[in-house]
């Protein structure tokens, strides 16, 4: 949709042929089609799964070149890899510069697309929850816990980049009074964070694992996890959480490459789906590699990430990162490879770039391993518990570096973590998390030529947000 949560009412837009996933079990084509008003559209169970696909659609973005459309997770890495020590842009020119110049600005564009967008998404979730009741008595529990899922990962997005932000836990009327008060007023994270917490418990209870792009019982339970890691609460029940997942069926792929470009492996928890030279291909691999016909390319990678990989990576850095052919002075992101390379054998996605077909992976199992092992330590354990070495032994055990694990460090892992999960939009967060973002950002800033303060932690509220709230909607500071 191109339009914000705040311009419409209960107008929602779905494309005909919209489709999320490589796989026939997940294959998703509502056929609705055009502008259709919500408040006489959701009569029966039917019309409000195409909700429910809808929510999805939105995550997906729009793949386009327009500054007015809605491109959402297409350009997550801006605001997140190039906010960290990992990405840069290639030629540290235009609004992206800012980002790994520390340099965001409240008019970037890019700033108020992503916000605009996960807003739109959180929109979309509340409409499927205002029309439950047409929901069947054996589907409703299942078709509330998918949509609350959506709205807590649109939401933990949104308050870990933007910090106090609006909350919206119902579709609005333009014409109410309260509207402009709700849309506009900022609440403290604690809010936002309950409802976060909230509506990941009810996903647990009443999702199941049939899907790989939609939510999941694993998906939510991973979820939840990290919620209650970033907010340093609850972690026996973080390790909890991770431990039913171990228990659920998933394993690490043999081969590093084929997480990538085997889609919906056995590795994959939640993905968000795409499909290659279509309506609901994306364009952010193109962007990654120089494929797009400009001069400039972004998220090419650091020497400072180069490094940790050839010191860490073991065989997972073949499939990290690789020379720029046409600019051999410069390295790109090999995860995500739209147009296939001969030499680590991967086959295109598609024959145009621009519509590549990859799946972006939001959750997985060495995620989950990994965050098994966060919330042991957390929780004020002794470094060399087995459970915890044993999820970190698996992880290195897969990159080829079998040497045995006795003790384990916040350093070690936190690196771990960076070489495993690079370029997957984790690298700020995990800092940030881990109480080592101002430290180590600061001095990789330093020493390229950025301006990175603390306040450069949270991004800028969009300017366009502020003006529109006509004096309700404060700034963050530093901006």
């Amino acid at each position: 949709m191109k339009n914000s949560m705040k311009s419409i009412k209960i107008i929602v837009l779905f494309v005909m042929g919209i489709s999320l996933s490589s796989c026939e079990k997940d294959f998703l084509s509502p056929d609705l089609e055009s502008l259709v008003n919500a408040e006489i559209y959701y009569n029966n169970e039917e019309e409000l799964l195409k909700g429910v696909i809808n929510m999805y659609d939105g995550i997906q973005g729009v793949n386009s070149t327009s500054s007015n459309d809605n491109h959402s997770l297409q350009v997550e890495f801006y605001l997140t890899e190039m906010r960290s020590d990992n990405t840069r842009t290639k030629s540290s020119e235009g609004e992206a510069a800012q980002f790994e110049n520390y340099t965001v600005q409240a008019t970037n564009g890019i700033v108020e697309d992503y916000y605009r967008s996960f807003y739109n998404v959180v929109f979309r979730a509340n409409v499927v929850l205002a029309n439950i009741d047409v929901a069947s008595d054996a589907n409703r529990a299942n078709i509330e816990a998918e949509a609350k899922f959506v709205r807590a990962y649109a939401y933990f997005n949104l308050v870990r980049l933007y910090g106090d932000i609006p909350l919206v836990n119902q579709v609005l009327d333009i014409t109410d009074p309260g509207y402009q008060a709700i849309s506009y007023t900022r609440v403290d994270t604690a809010e936002i964070y309950e409802l976060i917490v909230s509506d990941l418990v009810t996903a647990v209870d009443g999702l199941d694992n049939s899907y790989i792009t939609r939510a999941s019982k694993s998906a939510a339970q991973a979820l939840l996890a990290k919620v209650y890691l970033t907010l340093g609460t609850n972690y026996v029940e973080a390790q909890s959480l991770c431990e039913d997942i171990m228990l659920a069926g998933f394993a690490l792929e043999p081969n590093f490459k084929d997480v990538f470009f085997n889609e919906l492996n056995d590795e994959i928890i939640f993905a968000i789906g795409y499909e290659k030279d279509g309506l609901d291909s994306q364009n952010f691999s193109a962007e990654w590699l120089n494929a797009v016909g400009r001069t400039s390319g972004v998220n090419y990678t650091t020497q400072d990430v180069r490094d940790a990989l050839d010191a860490l990576g073991g065989n997972r850095t073949l499939y990290s990162y690789r020379v720029d052919t046409d600019q051999p002075s410069q390295f790109q992101v090999v995860k995500y490879i739209p147009d296939g390379d001969e030499t680590l054998d991967i086959e295109e996605t598609s024959i145009d770039p621009t519509k590549a077909g990859n799946d972006w992976i939001v959750l997985r199992y060495s995620d989950v391993l990994l965050m098994h092992v966060e919330a042991i330590m957390a929780g004020g354990n002794d470094t060399s518990v087995p459970a915890a070495l044993s999820s970190f032994q698996e992880v290195r055990n897969r990159a080829g570096l079998t040497d045995v694990v006795t003790t384990i460090t916040k350093e070690e892992l936190l690196d771990e973590r960076r070489v495993e999960l690079a370029f997957e939009n984790h690298r700020l967060f995990d800092l940030i998390r881990f109480g080592e973002a101002q430290s180590i950002l600061s001095q990789f800033s330093a020493a390229t030529g950025g301006s990175f303060n603390t306040s450069d932690l949270l991004l800028p509220i969009p300017q366009r947000e502020i003006n529109l709230s006509r004096g309700v909607m404060s700034q963050n500071p530093g901006y």
